[in-house]
């Protein structure tokens, strides 16, 4: 490449090429796309003007290196909901033919809360566990629960494809509507509500792409046959004219049919069959009289339109989509878990805060009991039994403040685990954590980036959408192309009639029969549809030329720039998952440190209180201290509340960076796709918490 720079000399812009070129060079072949973008922005920064015909050859050189899409590492398995399988049609020609025109019925959907919840309740309260709540979650969220109709959602666009159809397109994105936890960047599979499949004009797409053109192309051959028949009994009368047109009565029968059939070569048959049946007492040689004829035309595609693999491209689609939705659920089931993971130690947080809260009015409470026994013994100044008494209306305060936050924690938890909140009992029961975090470390707090990164990418289900969505978009852009040729069309038939009646006796003309005296069988007059005895036969060519062909060539530049764009977002995706999985790492790293530094704090602070209650004691400190120090003690709890916590969804947080989840909580897909848990998930790195007693029914 060399630039041309206006009023420049030439060595100087030679040199300047060189620089930009070697500049980006350096940075390997990733980057070939972006060495042509920053080569044309620097000409326009600069003033550089850059002859057209370079810039055209530039450009194809720029296109022509694009990364090429990688293949799926991990594919999801096929999952199904309903034990019907929608990509089939409901019943057939031999089984029961009336079957495929009947109305599908689907069972409605349940809304009771499923019998583990039941089983959970002991004495009043919930006793949960976190590999409770993550079973619940799977069993009656009902984020997941609506996304498992998108997996028959998709097997019904499968079955369309297959009659030759157009998609209706299927949601592909992560359903976020339940309340609570942290924000999961797990959804660039559409994010909440979206849809990465579906045509739909200038809106649709996601992750600022643009996915408007899908469907282009011919619309394929009907490969559904059809049947089209017509009968029609006419009975007609006309008026008495004179001699010469006498009154005619004319009862007149058709009996039409045609079949179509559509193939994918692109080709087209037609059988029609029409027959009328008259009888008239009219001027006419037979009556009753039957003429039928027979034409069968096949009409092929030549241009566009052509070929197995535009007609099947809709099938292609179809099953790449119903693949994208069972990544897709899969996604659903990692965020969701995240998700209920992020409330469940939300709640621990709360639980324990209501503890601490608690126990700092416990502190408060016997300071103040003990300097109002002071006072009346005269060894406390009135102004710190005030002090005192301050204080433990300040903590009542927090203390009501933090109940209300852990009652609201509760709800939000039900919610989540929970389809069913109507009943008084369930709503009334508080739900008690039973889990906490530990310290034990896990593989990969040391794993080297370079071999997580290698394991997201091998499992992250956004990877796998993206590249099944750019399989999609080829799918489309061969179409787009298809549709710039014009319609070429080579048809070739055949037909032939065939005359059949009795001799007309009801006309007769002074003593003489108007018609035949002798009749021409039934019989005969079908047999001549095919024995050539009256054939019709050709062949033919149609050509359809749409002069300038403006729409095509617009279509096709939109596809092929919407792939393009896909290719870049497919790119970048990678980029950003290795950027999450390096800051998830550094997060949890640094997540323990703080733990251990606020253990180590707090350690501190309950021992530098009992230090100064004793001074107290003694004398040698004063109520205001002793206080200072309760304030710290509280703080530092607070802290090591939070940093648990923290840690907790920190830790959570890499497992669903991964996608390694489901791998390391022993969540079974197929289950969760059903939604009855057989095994409960088992989330390692727990610990029972020490300061609960369960009732000797929930042990």
């Amino acid at each position: 490449m060399r630039l041309y720079v206006k009023g420049v000399p030439e060595r100087v812009s030679g040199r300047i090429s060189k620089r930009v070129q070697k500049g980006f060079q350096s940075r390997g072949r990733e980057n070939s796309t972006l060495r042509a973008l920053a080569a044309v922005m620097l000409t326009l920064a600069s003033g550089i003007s850059m002859p057209p015909a370079a810039l055209a050859q530039q450009a194809n050189k720029a296109a022509s290196n694009l990364p090429a899409a990688p293949a799926p590492e991990q594919t999801t398995s096929s999952l199904r909901q309903s034990l019907r399988d929608f990509s089939k049609p409901a019943g057939t020609m031999l089984g029961n033919p009336l079957k495929p025109y009947l109305p599908t019925q689907i069972d409605k959907a349940s809304f009771v809360n499923s019998v583990r919840l039941d089983n959970l309740l002991k004495d009043g309260k919930i006793y949960l566990s976190l590999s409770d709540a993550l079973a619940l979650a799977i069993e009656n969220n009902y984020d997941i629960a609506i996304a498992r109709y998108n997996l028959d959602i998709a097997d019904t666009d499968i079955l369309r494809a297959r009659a030759g159809s157009t998609l209706l397109g299927v949601n592909s994105g992560v359903i976020s509507n339940t309340l609570g936890g942290a924000t999961s960047t797990l959804s660039a599979g559409g994010g909440p509500g979206g849809t990465t499949v579906g045509s739909g004009g200038a809106a649709s797409g996601t992750s600022g792409i643009v996915s408007s053109t899908n469907g282009a192309g011919p619309t394929p051959e009907a490969l559904d046959p059809t049947v089209t028949g017509t009968i029609q009994l006419e009975r007609a009368k006309s008026v008495n004219l004179g001699l010469l047109e006498p009154s005619v009565s004319t009862n007149t029968n058709q009996y039409n049919f045609t079949y179509n059939q559509g193939f994918v070569t692109g080709t087209a048959l037609q059988v029609a069959w029409d027959t009328s049946r008259i009888a008239s007492n009219g001027y006419n040689s037979y009556s009753p009289y039957l003429s039928t004829t027979f034409k069968a035309t096949i009409t092929q595609n030549l241009l566009q339109g052509f070929g197995i693999y535009i007609n099947k491209r809709f099938m292609y689609q179809a099953m790449n989509d119903r693949r994208i939705v069972n990544s897709s659920f899969r996604q659903q089931i990692l965020y969701t878990v995240n998700q209920v993971e992020n409330i469940y130690w939300g709640l621990v947080s709360a639980y324990e805060d209501v503890q601490a809260k608690q126990q700092k009015l416990d502190q408060s409470t016997e300071l103040e009991n003990e300097t109002q026994k002071e006072l009346q013994i005269g060894t406390m100044a009135p102004l710190d039994v005030v002090n005192a008494q301050s204080t433990v209306a300040t903590d009542k305060q927090a203390l009501i403040s933090s109940e209300n936050t852990l009652q609201y924690q509760q709800l939000i938890m039900k919610q989540a685990i929970a389809r069913n909140l109507s009943d008084p009992g369930l709503i009334a029961a508080p739900i008690v954590p039973t889990d906490r975090i530990s310290l034990d470390e896990i593989p990969e707090e040391h794993e080297p980036v370079d071999e997580l990164v290698a394991t997201a990418f091998k499992k992250r289900p956004e990877l796998e959408q993206a590249v099944l969505q750019l399989r999609n978009d080829e799918i489309t852009l061969k179409g787009a192309n298809n549709a710039l040729l014009p319609q070429l069309n080579v048809y070739g038939f055949y037909s032939g009639s065939g005359i059949g009646g009795s001799p007309n006796t009801s006309c007769n003309f002074d003593g003489f029969p108007c018609g035949a005296t002798t009749g021409i069988t039934y019989g005969t007059a079908f047999n001549d549809l095919v024995n050539s005895a009256a054939p019709d036969k050709g062949i033919g060519f149609s050509l359809t030329v749409p002069l300038r062909n403006r729409t095509a060539q617009a279509e096709q530049a939109r596809s092929l720039l919407e792939y393009r764009q896909a290719e870049l977002r497919l790119e970048q995706l990678y980029t950003e998952i290795r950027i999450q999985v390096v800051n998830a790492q550094y997060a949890l790293t640094n997540d323990r440190a703080q733990v251990l530094s606020a253990r180590a704090a707090y350690k501190y602070n309950q021992q530098s209180l009992d230090a100064e209650e004793k001074k107290l004691r003694l004398g040698a400190s004063t109520t205001q201290n002793v206080l200072v120090q309760e304030s710290d003690l509280a703080t530092a709890r607070n802290n090591l509340i939070a940093a648990e916590a923290a840690y907790a969804k920190d830790r959570a947080g890499l497992f669903q960076m991964l996608a390694t989840t489901l791998d390391h909580y022993g969540i079974n897909l197929g289950e969760a796709v059903t939604g009855q848990v057989g095994t409960t998930p088992a989330v390692p790195g727990l610990q029972p918490a020490s300061d609960i007693q369960k009732p000797a029914s929930a042990q």
